[in-house]
């Protein structure tokens, strides 16, 4: 019997798992981008973020990891795109990573962000965030 059995019904339907969402925070990468004038040529630091809801919102089958979603394509295709040309805006490259991987299999709902964070000494960053949905979450 195994831990999934032992344990089920137990969970009362109230608080059963209704979403899952998978979280590739702030992979780094070096990107042409920007228009200004001592922006063009040189490259940048930037941090993308994805976030990418799952359907259906449940753990591959006997915690197989050939079943589970591959964080390794989501971070490919960033830093494929990032350093595929040289972009004037955040938006354009946000967009492009947007629609590659909304082109997966299995995704309910998806969010891109990224932040140039060495632009403003006082900031923290200054970025770019787009999603499938309103609001926080779907």
């Amino acid at each position: 019997m195994s831990r999934a059995d032992e344990l089920s019904g137990i969970v009362p339907a109230a608080i059963k798992v209704r979403q899952q969402r998978i979280l590739i925070d702030s992979i780094e990468v070096m990107t042409d981008i920007g228009f200004h004038e001592f922006e063009v040529g040189v490259p940048q630091r930037l941090l993308v973020s994805v976030e990418v809801w799952i359907d259906p919102p449940v753990p591959p089958a006997d915690d197989d990891p050939s079943r589970a979603w591959d964080y390794d394509v989501v971070v490919q295709a960033v830093r494929s795109l990032a350093t595929a040309r040289r972009y004037n805006l955040q938006e354009t490259l946000v967009h492009e990573i947007f629609d590659r991987i909304a082109s997966l299999h299995g995704i309910a709902a998806l969010k891109v962000s990224s932040t140039k964070p060495d632009v403003y000494p006082d900031a923290s960053g200054v970025g770019v965030e787009i999603a499938s949905f309103r609001g926080v979450a779907p």
